[in-house]
């Protein structure tokens, strides 16, 4: 038979005293002197009290926990993010639960669903790819549960979003490629609906016509970027009569298998074609030749999105609708660097 957890109202009958006595003492209230709260303390230690957090919570209409909807796990970025706001979560003493929704719009509702169960206190999310209607977050802001996005956020939902300049990234990446001397460069990206995405490809196009460089339709090609994608990128690639000089693909994984199969199959990288990817995650810097990226911190988005979010509870939580927008900055490596390698070809070729 498991032994009963001892209540407030046990240590009051030891001592001799009420049970608001002893409520304040564990409390560390004022109005009890320091040697009754010394007696308490050891006695509730002695006899294994425990204090009911969750009888406080309901009392305080506060969980002191935040739900946090991400859409992947397998990312360094992903980790950094959850790593920032694991930190300033911490130090103002509130928990996170973790939700993974594996890019389902389904998992995403059932995992808001859940949280919204039980009675998180503010909520920070990352939309799914397929993620379309926002209703399931309805219920949040009825309630004045205050909700953050990051990284894919909604345009027009109610809701702070945390992002990076997608476009000042996306012309960084595609003038770096121009002044490479690539002349017919492809974009490669994912659903233009996301704002990630389109963005990232406004970007492309304003580097395009800032260099009196005409955008043609072959020129963007839309894929999930995945793995496998990056193996179809190739073969089309491979495939075509009239191929490109440079790619600016967004997303490093996918990058890194085109430009592996590129090179199996006889292409030179950067001297046929030059490529960039994006997000600086850990197979750019071991793939031959390194990748050239966009880096952007993880874990400054997840501090600036967990602070804002506290700050918020620590006041009067609101519906607010503002945008936190934070840099990147472009790695510049060898798979992109033309220029370099006809530097090196022409002084082996002089010595």
């Amino acid at each position: 038979m498991s032994k009963k957890e001892p209540t407030i109202y046990d240590l009051a009958e030891h001592l001799n005293v009420s049970g608001s006595t002893i409520s304040r003492a564990l409390s560390n209230h004022h109005s009890i002197s320091k040697k009754t709260r010394k007696k308490v303390v050891e006695l509730a230690k002695e006899m294994g009290y425990r204090k009911n957090s969750f009888a406080s919570q309901l009392r305080n209409k506060k969980t002191y926990n935040i739900g946090v909807i991400i859409h992947e796990l397998n990312s360094d970025f992903i980790t950094s993010v959850l790593n920032g706001i694991g930190k300033v979560a911490t130090e103002a003493r509130y928990n996170i639960i973790i939700g993974h929704s594996s890019e389902s719009s389904t998992k995403e509702i059932a995992i808001a669903d859940n949280l919204l169960y039980q009675r998180v206190d503010g909520l920070i999310t990352s939309l799914a790819y397929d993620t379309v209607n926002l209703s399931h977050y309805d219920p949040f802001i009825e309630r004045g549960v205050p909700i953050v996005f990051i990284d894919r956020v909604p345009v027009d939902a109610l809701g702070v979003k945390v992002v990076i300049d997608n476009k000042a990234a996306g012309y960084n990446a595609t003038k770096h490629l121009i002044e490479q001397g690539c002349e017919r460069i492809m974009h490669i990206t994912a659903d233009l609906s996301k704002n990630v995405y389109s963005d990232r490809f406004e970007g492309f196009k304003k580097a395009l016509m800032g260099h009196n460089m005409v955008f043609e339709p072959e020129q963007l090609l839309i894929t999930n970027l995945s793995e496998k994608a990056g193996v179809k990128i190739a073969q089309q690639i491979l495939n075509m009569e009239r191929k490109p000089d440079g790619l600016f693909i967004t997303n490093d994984l996918c990058a890194s298998v085109c430009m592996y199969h590129l090179k199996k199959n006889g292409i030179k990288v950067p001297e046929d074609i030059a490529i960039v990817g994006f997000n600086n995650d850990i197979i750019s810097r071991i793939v031959d030749p390194k990748l050239t990226t966009v880096n952007y911190e993880g874990e400054e988005i997840g501090k600036v999105a967990a602070t804002n979010l506290i700050n918020q509870l620590s006041d009067n939580p609101s519906n607010s609708s503002y945008t936190i927008v934070l840099d990147s900055d472009l790695l510049i490596r060898e798979s992109s660097q033309i220029k370099q390698h006809d530097i090196l070809n022409d002084t082996i070729n002089k010595s």
